[in-house]
């Protein structure tokens, strides 16, 4: 009896450690946000804004596909849905900004529950081959809407503006992108917890027990695609105010390979995993063009530097599924007990 009492209170003991441990880190990452733009120059304040764009959409790919377990390689045409919708409420209506945002997401999550009614039927590689052939024509529609859409020759966004400050500059933006991005990961976070977020991971555990369990497959698919796209249309329209432009080029197949590589590196099914990946991608191609810039080289050697950015998408993806299925999370796990959440432990 003794020794049963004795493991409970271990056990509570640890609880207690690993939240205050946990507490502990999310105040060094609050400081470490908020003190970055003060000490970094341009350069890592544009990869700053890039990383928190590429978190928000990363995290809704995982809620569609790590958590529910529906594989789209849709997530970029859905950004371009957003970004649109951004760039058209911005130049013919002048609407603010964060409602311009909000607009983006949710016509962004009108496409993709027309995208995922197919998703009751088929799943795995034929509902990802649904989702490409949706990409192909969003990007039609992209290339050949002039009146909205602008054609290739795309829409031009005006500097972001909120109560008369004109978000101009990478640090102004930074202000902007981190705290939106922060809100929707807690959301995703917070998601999880909830009725729908636990019908969410029994479809992805198995779809069959789960309708005989009493849960309507096609409404929570639908709802799984729609938030998806949803991180995905407002992501897209934060992209729309960072590159000011918005073309049927902004928005490509790759893009929707590297948010599908950003899950399956970080870890499918979790939203450490979804900030871990969308991080470690955004600097791969960085880490490309410096390696190619110390190379010694012809000039036209950065020609290959997007092919070759391919190339090392899919080796990513293939080395994780192969050797680390569990992603970048898995290993942040394993460095933790190592070290036993040192500076922190008592």
């Amino acid at each position: 009896m003794r020794i049963g009492t004795a493991r409970s209170s271990y056990r509570h003991d640890e609880s207690l450690f690993d939240s205050r441990t946990q507490h502990a880190w999310l105040a060094v990452l609050a400081v470490a946000l908020l003190g970055f733009p003060f000490f970094a120059d341009e350069y890592w304040l544009y990869l700053a804004c890039l990383v928190a764009i590429n978190i928000a959409s990363t995290t809704g790919l995982n809620i569609l596909t790590g958590y529910t377990g529906l594989v789209s390689l849709g997530q970029a045409a859905f950004m371009g849905i957003g970004a649109y919708t951004v760039a058209a409420l911005e130049q013919k209506l002048g609407t603010p900004v964060l409602l311009n945002l909000l607009a983006g997401g949710f016509v962004a999550m009108l496409g993709g529950l027309v995208v995922g009614l197919p998703s009751l039927r088929v799943k795995g590689l034929y509902l990802a081959i649904a989702t490409i052939a949706a990409s192909v024509v969003l990007h039609f529609v992209f290339a050949n809407w002039h009146s909205v859409t602008g054609g290739h020759a795309g829409i031009t966004v005006a500097p972001a503006e909120i109560l008369g400050v004109s978000f101009d500059t990478s640090f102004r933006l930074y202000w902007l992108f981190v705290p939106i991005t922060a809100l929707m990961v807690l959301g995703a976070a917070n998601l999880f917890r909830t009725r729908i977020g636990r019908a969410f991971i029994a479809i992805r555990d198995r779809d069959i027990s789960a309708e005989v369990l009493g849960i309507p497959l096609l409404r929570y698919k639908l709802l799984s695609f729609g938030l998806s796209s949803f991180y995905a249309g407002v992501a897209g329209g934060m992209w729309a105010y960072f590159f000011r432009v918005v073309t049927p080029e902004s928005f490509p197949l790759i893009m929707s390979i590297f948010f599908l590589a950003a899950v399956i590196v970080g870890g499918m099914g979790t939203i450490l995993g979804a900030i871990l990946g969308a991080v470690f991608m955004t600097m791969v191609p960085e880490a490309l063009k410096l390696i190619v810039g110390w190379l010694p080289l012809s000039a036209d050697a950065t020609l290959i530097l997007s092919p070759v950015r391919t190339i090392v998408f899919g080796a990513l993806i293939v080395g994780f599924l192969v050797f680390e299925p569990l992603g970048l999370q898995e290993i942040w796990r394993r460095i933790r007990r190592f070290f036993h959440l040192w500076p922190f432990r008592a």
